[in-house]
């Protein structure tokens, strides 16, 4: 009797600390798309990195300041919003996280590779296509990764 209520407990605390993490909206349909577009911008911006420290200066604070405000949105959308590298998400979602921090370095390899063949425009698109594709698997494999630790904690 004892061992089943142990159980049940421990299954309610797993459920609880998974609950962050699996009850998760999914991101509207313009988010990669977005996110590849601010990287573009991001990297398009070192275009005036020596012919003029104003705009090179001005576009990045401009950049900063949207993602602050992207961010503060995502934070209220979101309630507890699990951030790869924070916290200890349940194993299947971990899985994930590895997976993004490994297409994260992939992609910086491949926009510098292309900024060094092509220069800041190649790479601006470059990185476009990459982290708006990249974003996207991630969110598709998160939802799926979410629905198996739902599944196995019902």
């Amino acid at each position: 009797m004892e061992s089943t209520e142990a159980r049940d407990q421990l299954l309610l605390v797993e459920r609880a600390a998974a609950a962050p993490y699996v009850q998760y909206p999914p991101s509207p349909w313009w988010y990669a798309p977005a996110v590849g577009a601010w990287t573009a911008a991001l990297i398009g911006a070192f275009v005036w990195w020596r012919e003029n420290g104003v705009l090179f200066t001005a576009s990045l604070g401009m950049l900063v300041s949207a993602e602050v405000l992207f961010l503060i949105w995502m934070r209220r959308r979101h309630g507890a919003m699990p951030m790869p590298g924070h916290g200890k998400p349940p194993a299947e979602i971990a899985a994930v996280w590895r997976g993004y921090f490994a297409g994260v370095g992939a992609i910086a390899v491949l926009v510098t590779l292309a900024w060094w063949l092509g220069g800041v425009p190649v790479a601006a698109a470059v990185a476009f296509v990459l982290v708006t594709a990249g974003i996207a698997i991630y969110e598709r494999k998160y939802a799926i990764a979410a629905g198996k630790v739902r599944d196995r904690l019902a």
